[in-house]
């Protein structure tokens, strides 16, 4: 089962609620998206730290051959 963008947006939203999020849905298909994360709490981390921070709070939607959304190209960045 495919995710919404609505749910994709929800989840990171939980996690960075002060976040401007952007999210596109690359194939039309729920399951490979893009996202832009843009957020305070990124300031003085790493990209890498960035975005498992951003992978952890999908929750488990990517784990596996079972993962409710298959591709999502990842851009975090702090506020300017």
């Amino acid at each position: 089962m495919a995710i919404s963008q609505n749910e994709l947006e929800e989840l990171i939203r939980l996690a960075f609620p002060d976040a401007e999020i952007t999210i596109s849905d690359l194939a039309g298909d729920g399951n490979h998206y893009s996202a832009v994360v843009i957020d305070e709490s990124f300031r003085g981390k790493n990209r890498v730290q960035q975005q498992r921070a951003v992978y952890a709070a999908l929750k488990g939607k990517m784990d596996g051959s079972n993962g409710e959304l298959h591709a999502l190209a990842l851009t975090t960045k702090v506020p300017e």
